[in-house]
């Protein structure tokens, strides 16, 4: 329908600008932060430029939801401020019917969400931070599901995946001789990044090679002092809200199967759903607005309630996600809190508008 193309074509535009807006700042932002590593290594203005443009489908993941909140107020409230929906009202349009459209440009927009947050944003992010820690050790290595490798002096590391926000599922440690032959291998089961520059390591056994003798040894803990330790921390491994939901499944089942707290990732895989799905009710949430106390107001008012909005999610899900972790909360239930909140709201203003 004409109406439906007209009103999707207008929120289109005024979220491409506010997400344009947004992407400078963040990546400004971004750019800023890589300062401290700039000349470390072969770290460069030009390694930190590209690491920013490769984080940038991240960031459009992360901020569409507020982005189309902002997009649809300004959007619907240029046709306010212009008579248009009043015209639409006078032609027998109903409040219901101009939500319908707009439904339907939040649904096009969550589509975009779901193509660039499972299929662009994972591998460019994961590109950044190898690219990143290639550029800064370049001793690292990367290899499948073998994980992490890096060679600090006469220690070879090989960390296992991620199992929360500072740790590892297991550690190899190799140590080698002057002449490069093998001294001991050790196996934490879990390793731990430590203050400075130091790994924690938990569960620790060690086979140390010593002529035609080999001599074993466990110990609960035990610490391991390396020079990129807790850099390394930070570049080898995922983030579970930068991970996409295929395999935030895998790891959700494995550690679950395995007996380990898979909550972080559980809670990261359904806030992952319902932060896209709240793109829909963001949208929506914009139509009483304009109809209702924003119907008169300029830009900067639209502007400002939709980002004081975006805020109030953004810290409430922050919250939640502390909770869950902390308190032992299902992860599953708060994940949807925020985004069940937006639609409620959403939903009742609009049957209450006229």
């Amino acid at each position: 329908m004409i109406l439906d193309r007209y009103i999707l074509r207008t929120i289109f535009g005024a979220v491409a600008l506010v997400l344009a807006v947004l992407l400078a700042l963040g990546a400004l932002f971004m750019f800023i932060q890589q300062q401290d590593d700039i000349g470390v290594g072969t770290y460069h203005a030009t390694d930190a430029m590209q690491y920013v443009l490769l984080g940038l489908p991240q960031q459009i993941f992360e901020m569409l939801p507020v982005a189309a909140l902002i997009g649809a107020l300004v959007g619907l409230g240029s046709l306010a401020r212009g008579s248009e929906l009043t015209v639409m009202r006078a032609s027998g349009v109903s409040i219901r019917r101009v939500a319908l459209s707009a439904s339907i440009a939040g649904l096009a927009l969550m589509v975009v969400a779901v193509g660039i947050g499972e299929y662009l944003a994972p591998p460019m992010q994961k590109l950044a931070r190898q690219t990143k820690a290639f550029s800064k050790f370049q001793n690292i290595s990367f290899a499948g599901r073998g994980g992490a490798w890096v060679r600090d002096g006469d220690v070879i590391l090989n960390v296992d995946q991620q199992s929360g926000a500072a740790e590892f599922g297991g550690m190899l440690v190799f140590e080698l001789t002057r002449d490069h032959q093998l001294a001991a291998m050790g196996r934490a089961t879990r390793a731990r990044a430590g203050s400075n520059d130091a790994w924690q390591l938990e569960g620790y056994a060690e086979s140390r090679f010593s002529g035609d003798y080999v001599n074993g040894r466990r110990a609960a803990t035990r610490v391991l002092p390396s020079g990129i330790g807790g850099s390394f921390l930070g570049l080898a491994i995922s983030d579970p809200k930068d991970i996409e939901l295929r395999s935030l499944w895998r790891v959700m089942r494995g550690l679950a199967g395995n007996g380990l707290d898979a909550r972080p990732f559980e809670f990261a895989f359904w806030s992952r759903i319902a932060r896209t799905v709240a793109i829909v009710f963001a949208v929506l949430l914009a139509v009483p607005f304009v109809f209702g106390p924003l119907r008169s107001s300029g830009t900067g008012a639209r502007t400002m309630i939709g980002v004081i909005i975006g805020i109030v999610y953004f810290l409430m899900q922050r919250m939640l996600e502390s909770g869950a972790i902390v308190f032992d909360a299902p992860p599953m239930l708060l994940a949807w809190v925020p985004t069940l909140c937006l639609a409620f709201v959403a939903v009742m203003l609009i049957v209450r508008t006229r």
